[in-house]
């Protein structure tokens, strides 16, 4: 970064308040930072471009369905 180039007022603020909101935001919300193959993922955002889904909806569609189905199996053993 070339810090002798002057700030704008709009960067300053940015930053002013990325300082401030950082930590809250982080606990707030969580990332997963994954790699796809390419041919999966286009395979992947077609399929959620065809039918109005959101990367969001996915995982949580995905989890409740893994944890229907991995539950009862976890009541099995533990009889």
């Amino acid at each position: 970064m070339d810090n002798n180039k002057e700030l704008t007022s709009a960067q300053i603020a940015r930053r002013k308040y990325e300082e401030k909101n950082r930590e809250e935001r982080k606990q707030a919300n969580g990332q997963f930072s994954t790699r796809v193959p390419r041919k999966r993922f286009d395979e992947i955002n077609e399929f959620l471009e065809k039918y109005n889904i959101s990367k969001v909806d996915l995982i949580y569609a995905g989890f409740y369905a893994l944890k229907r189905e991995l539950e009862p199996r976890k009541e099995i053993t533990k009889t």
